[in-house]
C-alpha cells in the first residue's frame, strides 16, 4: 500500500469548508468554476477522461466512515483530532444549505477494547456485546463533536431487512426524511447488536449505498484507508495505475478489486465496487477518498487524489423510472378530475381526492393511478394498504386519525413517490 500523505490544511482557495454561510457560498463558487474547468490526465485516469463534478452542486452528501479511521486500534478510542477536522468540513457542507447524512462504522471496535476482548475474529455473541458497549461511545463521540457546530446529531440503527423489507424500507425512509428536514445529522450504523451473519450487510460500503439510495442523496463519499481504485492492487506492484474516473461499472471494473486492508474493517475494494453499483445505478454519484489525511473532504473539493464513480442519472429521475416501469402492480386508485389536475401540478395524492380503490394491496406497494375515465395516468407507492385506503377514501387527510382511530400519513401517495405519464 502507497503511504498515506501527511496531514495538511486545505488550499486557501477552499478555505469554504471553514467559513460562515455567506464566506461559504461565495469561495465555494469560485472553487467550483476552476475546479469545473480542470480536467485530469489520461494518464492518471486510465479511462476516457471525464468531467469530475464540484462538490459544492451536490445537495445531499452521504459520507461513510470506516473503523480504522476513525479509532485508535492501540488504545481502543476515538481519534478525536482527526474526528474534529472532519466534522468541521461537514459542518461547512452543513452550513451551505446541503443535508448531511454520515455513516460510520467503529462501534465494535470500540466495544470490544472496553470489554477486554482480544484480538483477532470475535465470536458472534462478543461481536453483539461488543457492539453494545461500543456503540454508546460512538454516538456519544458524534454528538459532541457535531454539537460544537450547534449542529443535532441523530442515531439510526439499520439491519438488512430495513432496507430490504418494503414497509421497514418506507419507515426508514420516512425517519431519515424528517431528521434532514429539522436539519439534524443522522448517524447510521448496523445494528450489530441484534444482527446476525444470516441477516447482515457486514460491512457499511453496501449499507451506506442503501442508505444514499433511500435517502435519495445525490453524492455518497467513502472514506477509506485506501486512495481510490487502483487497476490492480498496489501493495508491492509500482506498475499499478490510479483510476480517478470511472464512467460505468464494468466487470472489467469489478475485477480490479480487491481484500480487505485491516483487521477493524470487514469491507474491501471489492465490497466498495458493489457500493458504487448500487449508488449509481440509483443516480448518486460515489467518491472513494482517502480518509486518512486531516479534512479529507476538503482535500476532495480541492481535486485531491480520489476515485470518483459517475452516472448520468440523478436520484429523483432514477426512481421514477424504477416506480414507473420495474414494479410489479397490485391495484390502483382513481381520482377526479381535481386530484388529477394536481397531480401534474406537482402535488401528492390526498385521500379526498381518490374516488375508487382496486386490488389487494400492501403499504408500499406499486399501484396505478387512474382518471375518471379508468385510464392509467401514473403509478405509485402508496402509504396505506387497500383495506385503510378504502376507508379512508374522500375524506380529509384531518380526518385520517378518526376514522383509521390513528394517525396516518396525510398523503395517499407522496409526489415523490410517484411516476406520472408524459412527465
Amino acid at each position: 500500500m502507497r503511504a498515506a500523505a501527511p496531514p495538511r490544511r486545505p488550499a486557501a482557495r477552499f478555505a469554504a469548508l471553514r467559513l460562515p454561510l455567506a464566506g461559504a457560498r461565495r469561495a465555494a463558487s469560485r472553487a467550483g468554476a476552476a475546479f469545473r474547468a480542470r480536467r485530469l490526465s489520461p494518464r492518471q485516469v486510465g479511462v476516457p477522461v471525464a468531467q469530475v463534478p464540484s462538490l459544492d452542486r451536490f445537495q445531499h452528501v452521504v459520507v461513510k466512515v470506516g473503523s480504522s479511521l476513525l479509532v485508535d486500534s492501540a488504545r481502543g478510542a476515538i481519534k478525536q483530532a482527526w474526528l474534529d477536522a472532519l466534522v468541521q468540513d461537514l459542518a461547512a457542507l452543513h452550513a451551505r444549505g446541503a443535508n448531511v447524512t454520515v455513516v460510520s462504522s467503529g462501534a465494535i471496535a470500540l466495544g470490544r477494547t472496553v470489554a477486554g476482548l482480544p484480538k483477532g475474529k470475535l465470536k458472534l455473541e462478543d461481536s453483539q456485546a461488543s457492539a453494545a458497549i461500543g456503540q454508546i461511545a460512538l454516538s456519544s463521540a458524534w454528538s459532541q463533536a457535531l454539537g460544537k457546530h450547534k449542529i443535532v446529531a441523530g442515531q439510526v440503527l439499520l439491519t438488512l431487512r430495513d432496507t430490504e423489507v418494503r414497509r421497514r424500507y418506507l419507515n426508514a425512509r420516512e425517519t431519515l426524511g424528517r431528521l434532514t428536514a429539522l436539519r439534524a445529522v443522522p448517524i447510521i450504523n448496523e445494528n450489530d447488536t441484534v444482527a446476525t451473519s444470516e441477516i447482515r450487510y457486514g460491512d457499511n460500503d453496501r449499507l451506506a449505498a442503501r442508505v444514499a439510495t433511500m435517502a435519495s442523496a445525490d453524492l455518497l463519499i467513502l472514506l477509506s484507508d485506501v486512495a481510490g481504485l487502483y487497476d490492480r492492487p498496489p501493495s508491492g506492484d509500482a506498475e499499478a495505475k490510479f483510476m480517478a474516473v470511472v464512467e460505468r461499472v464494468t466487470p472489467e471494473i469489478e475485477a480490479m478489486a480487491g481484500g480487505a486492508a485491516s483487521e477493524f474493517s470487514r469491507g474491501g475494494m471489492r465490497t466498495k465496487i458493489e457500493a458504487a453499483r448500487i449508488a449509481t445505478s440509483a443516480g448518486t454519484h460515489m467518491v472513494i477518498a482517502d480518509g486518512r489525511v486531516a479534512h479529507p473532504i476538503a482535500r476532495v473539493a480541492e481535486g485531491g487524489r480520489a476515485t470518483w464513480f459517475l452516472t448520468p442519472s440523478n436520484p429523483v429521475a432514477a426512481r421514477k423510472i424504477w416506480i414507473g416501469g420495474s414494479l410489479e402492480l397490485k391495484g390502483s386508485v382513481h381520482v377526479d378530475a381535481g386530484a388529477a389536475a394536481a397531480l401534474y401540478r406537482g402535488k401528492s395524492l390526498l385521500p379526498a381526492g381518490v374516488t375508487r380503490v382496486e386490488g389487494a394491496f400492501s403499504r408500499g406497494d406499486c399501484v396505478a393511478i387512474c382518471d375518471e375515465r379508468g385510464a392509467e395516468i401514473g403509478r405509485g407507492l402508496v402509504a396505506f394498504d387497500a383495506l385503510r385506503a378504502e376507508r379512508i377514501r374522500g375524506k380529509n387527510s384531518r380526518d385520517i386519525a378518526h376514522v383509521l382511530g390513528a394517525p396516518g400519513r396525510a398523503e395517499m401517495i407522496h409526489h415523490d413517490d410517484m411516476a406520472l405519464t408524459g412527465k
